[in-house]
């Protein structure tokens, strides 16, 4: 498990304290087959997820890497990522964001197919 700060001094004493209080109603496994389903049915199909991060920010969340991965080789790489809120298992996923991820499938998946060749 990871806590991300988003922003701090790039210079100078850095004094961190940090008590969050938080109920983790949806476990990381929860939220990993959550947006597995949403990018299969919003997305792609050929979209996995890989390991949720646990996110400390405006609001605690998993963090969801989301792959492009085919049929015959598995993962390819990342597209982006998609949160979770620990305590609703609300997706938190912008149309924008949506856009981004779609985006980033279709280039790596023109890349990959122009470097690795077409699937026999």
């Amino acid at each position: 498990m990871e806590a991300i700060v988003e922003q701090f001094p790039r210079t100078g004493q850095l004094q961190l304290a940090i008590q969050v209080s938080a109920n983790i109603n949806y476990s990381a496994n929860a939220a990993r087959r959550m947006v597995g389903r949403f990018v299969a049915d919003e997305i792609g199909y050929m979209l996995r997820t890989g390991e949720p991060t646990l996110v400390v920010g405006e609001r605690i969340c998993w963090r969801v890497p989301v792959l492009l991965a085919f049929p015959d080789s598995g993962p390819v790489g990342a597209v982006g990522t998609v949160d979770v809120n620990v305590e609703t298992g609300q997706i938190l996923v912008t149309p924008g964001q949506i856009a981004e991820i779609t985006q980033h499938a279709n280039d790596l998946a023109a890349n990959y197919t122009r470097t690795a060749g077409p699937a026999s």
